[in-house]
């Protein structure tokens, strides 16, 4: 099979040095318009792997992001970002990166292209067959993505990816594959621009509609999020305020005594029966 890999492509554009700083910005931003459009026609693919995802979840599952480089660290943000906002533990959705947490950082050398390590990584967290493993590769050729997701089906755990080429072998391994088809990058073959940013409008969407489904969003409301800081406990209060037509005060002694905006409601309308 001819496998094209459309996100290491030339770029549209030449001569980027001779460039002033505008026309590079316009340039770069007129790129960036397309992903969103790109990112719509994999609605009924982001669909699918959410159908799983949630019903994964529901029986106990977690769900695990698996990539190398930026793919990786995308998954790791999208993972730390959901305790904070939804309240959930942070066992409920978890990034995984080849070469381990110090690649987060740093670029840790041929740890993708290991075909036995993500398995590894997998097997440390237990992993089973009420979770769900997404596998995150611009390029859809990331062996240690690629190899766990094998392994994965051998365990009868149900599997998906995100890349950014049609048709890739990473796509033809998982079992509900999404194609973000963005083209070549503004700097040829720089999959953390176009291909980066599609990756994490699609993992913004896995997990906010997962955890609006699995009940941790109210109205339009997060309900759920910790209260990590102070502009966190404001805008718990200004939700209790709203939801229960209560002063200022009266909402803010709630959060302080319940921790949290779900808790705060629930027991005021008990209280107040």
């Amino acid at each position: 099979m001819n496998f094209i890999k459309t996100t290491e492509q030339d770029s549209n554009y030449n001569h980027l040095e001779m460039m002033s700083i505008s026309e590079l910005l316009k340039n770069i931003n007129n790129e960036d318009k397309t992903v969103a459009l790109a990112v719509e026609k994999a609605i009924p693919q982001i669909e699918n792997l959410i159908e799983q995802t949630v019903s994964k979840l529901k029986i106990g599952g977690r769900l695990f992001y698996m990539g190398a480089g930026t793919s990786g660290r995308l998954g790791i943000l999208d993972a730390s970002e959901c305790p904070p906002t939804f309240g959930v533990s942070p066992d409920l959705v978890i990034g995984l990166i080849a070469g381990g947490d110090s690649a987060i950082r740093k670029a840790v050398e041929f740890a993708e292209d290991s075909t036995t390590l993500g398995w590894q990584d997998l097997q440390f967290y237990n992993i089973n067959q009420n979770d769900i493993v997404v596998g995150i590769a611009a390029s859809g050729t990331t062996p240690y993505v690629i190899a766990a997701l094998e392994m994965c089906h051998k365990n009868n755990i149900i599997t998906g990816c995100i890349t950014c080429n049609h048709d890739s072998p990473l796509s033809r391994t998982a079992q509900f594959p999404i194609e973000v088809i963005v083209g070549p990058e503004f700097v040829t073959g720089s999959s953390r621009m176009k291909a980066g940013t599609a990756q994490k409008m699609v993992l913004n969407m896995i997990t906010t509609t997962t955890m609006i489904q699995l009940g941790h969003v109210k109205g339009n409301k997060m309900v759920d999020m910790q209260l990590s800081n102070n502009k966190l406990v404001d805008r718990g209060t200004k939700m209790i305020m709203a939801e229960l037509n209560i002063p200022q005060e009266e909402a803010k002694k709630l959060l302080a005594t319940y921790k949290n905006v779900r808790l705060a409601i629930k027991n005021y309308h008990h209280g107040n029966k």
